[in-house]
């Protein structure tokens, strides 16, 4: 009843769907202490270490918040750390990137026409840049260089440019983006993980014993706090790609991904200025605007790249074409989904393929079985609201073929 491919699919909608709920969570309480600590205001009544406070108000009460910049006199009794939202964030993703990116790795991860990898080169190759660029990072900001905060941003930016472009050219295109955000999610957990939260573990510990905090923990951590804060909106962008061929099936993809960054910073520089009642840089949107329409304009430059052919597809993929159905198959596809599903879609509206997925050839409706059978053997969710009229016994022929090819 419950196929490998079936179980694959609720597995990949669990952890997304966990991965979406944690995000929630980490970005919103880092927005919120962005906001919160722009707030701040001096008080004549202010005790002595505390920076600034705020009242705010919510749910029908009010709240008095005061921030100390290193640490208050005492230990409180009750402190609540705000860690775990950052940590599960990353780990649900990196879960949900092995069983989409690295169990479906010629599929999602792998492109012949850019780099004709095996699964384990590509998979080494994406968890090792995360490591080597978190360690690079973390060289950059403890090194001399990083005392000047405006010069190691702009380096920071260089370098994320230049992951873009060397991701662009090792994994697929939708692999690619994805892998820039979990790059610099990767960093932004790393820096709650390895920097924050340590510091703040030993301004805690000092309180205990009585010694007086170094304030060199907190201009650290609130240092990397601010990387975070401007990273944020890039990475979400990044990681809702994958949805848009647009943003990621362009050849200029590396561009729109660094792009995309810019955007961030302007658009975090509105709201950071707006809490921090410095004024309303209102020109900061009409950047963000011709940012995007630039973006809009890249994604349509045309593409060179040719579809391998059937003879060079992996033995995963051949045994779909090898199967006894896959004429049959083949037929269907062509008939009820290549009309959207196409370099040039026939189908009145359409610009473009849907998702960035095409099946007019034998290798590419060989490499995209799995996503043929779940959509449109095992559910009814393609064709959309079957438009196609596709058949009751082609569902069954594709789940026949699908099932013939992987033994199941």
């Amino acid at each position: 009843m419950f196929e490998l491919a079936i179980i694959g699919a609720w597995a990949e909608f669990a952890l997304r769907w966990l991965h979406v709920i944690t995000a929630i969570a980490w970005i919103g309480s880092s927005f919120y202490f962005i906001a919160l600590d722009l707030g701040l205001r001096k008080a004549p009544d202010l005790p002595e270490g505390a920076h600034g406070e705020e009242w705010q108000v919510h749910g029908g009460g009010f709240y008095h918040i005061r921030k100390y910049l290193v640490a208050p006199e005492q230990m409180p009794e009750h402190l609540t750390w705000f860690k775990w939202e950052s940590y599960a964030t990353w780990l649900s993703g990196f879960a949900l990137m092995a069983v989409i990116y690295y169990l479906g790795a010629e599929f999602y991860l792998i492109d012949p026409t850019v780099r004709d990898l095996s699964v384990w080169q590509a998979v080494a190759i994406s968890v090792g840049s995360l490591v080597i660029g978190w360690l690079a990072y973390d060289w950059i900001c403890k090194s001399r260089f990083g005392d000047d905060n405006t010069r190691l941003m702009i380096a920071l930016y260089i370098i994320l440019i230049g992951i873009s472009w060397f991701y662009t050219q090792v994994f697929s295109g939708r692999a690619a983006l994805l892998h820039l955000g979990a790059f610099t999610a990767t960093i932004m957990s790393a820096n709650v993980f390895l920097i924050i939260i340590p510091n703040q573990k030993i301004v805690v510990a000092d309180l205990i014993a009585g010694r007086k905090p170094d304030p060199k923990y907190g201009k650290i951590a609130k240092q990397r706090s601010t990387h975070n804060n401007y990273l944020t909106l890039p990475v979400i962008f990044l990681m809702l790609s994958n949805h848009y061929p647009l943003a990621f099936a362009s050849e200029w993809n590396w561009l729109i991904a660094a792009l995309v960054f810019l955007m961030g910073v302007t658009i975090r520089h509105w709201f950071n200025s707006r809490h921090a009642r410095s004024g309303n840089p209102h020109w900061t949107w009409a950047i963000t605007a011709l940012i995007f329409i630039v973006i809009m304009w890249l994604s349509v430059a045309p593409m060179q790249r040719d579809d391998p052919a059937l003879s060079s597809l992996p033995p995963t993929f051949a045994r779909f074409s090898e199967a006894p159905q896959f004429d049959d198959v083949h037929s269907v596809v062509q008939g009820r989904c290549s009309m959207c599903h196409a370099e040039e879609p026939l189908w009145p509206g359409l610009n473009w393929a849907p998702r960035g997925v095409v099946l007019e050839t034998e290798a590419q409706i060989a490499r995209a079985a799995q996503t043929i059978y779940l959509q449109a053997g095992a559910s009814h969710a393609m064709p959309p609201a079957n438009l196609a009229w596709m058949e009751e016994d082609e569902r069954a022929l594709i789940r026949d073929w699908y099932r013939t090819a992987t033994g199941s």
